[in-house]
């Protein structure tokens, strides 16, 4: 059963310009460290940055009812897999939100799609229920 669904388009300029304008201090409250690294890792990193920002806010979309608030940006992170498959990890606030939306019996699973073509880049996350 699908319990949420999110997505999110980030102009990759806008991340360009908030690197360029708040540096280090911008990077700290939105990515955790390991996004960081991966990120600076990359040749065209404001992409991969966008991408991943484009990401928390699926995800933060997936995950929000009619009464939640913000999340932290550092409670939904994106990893990938060896096969390079993209994966949210959720923390703390995102944690918590799937744990209540998940029914009894039920394990959820977040899917996550990343995509980018200059100047967007594009996320759709799925949270879906299977049985435990």
């Amino acid at each position: 059963m699908i319990l949420g669904i999110g997505t999110d388009i980030c102009d990759i300029s806008r991340i360009e310009k908030s690197i360029e304008k708040f540096g280090q201090r911008f990077l700290d409250k939105t990515f955790t460290e390991h996004e960081q690294a991966y990120c600076e890792s990359k040749s065209g990193k404001a992409a991969f940055y966008a991408k991943r920002f484009a990401a928390k806010e699926a995800v933060a979309k997936a995950l929000a009812t009619s009464s939640s608030g913000a999340l932290s940006w550092q409670d939904v992170e994106v990893k990938n897999d060896p096969s390079g498959r993209p994966q949210a990890v959720l923390y703390r606030g995102a944690q918590e939100r799937l744990n209540a939306k998940t029914p009894d019996g039920f394990k959820a699973h977040v899917h996550l799609s990343l995509s980018d073509d200059y100047p967007y880049a594009v996320a759709y996350a799925i949270i879906e229920a299977q049985d435990a």
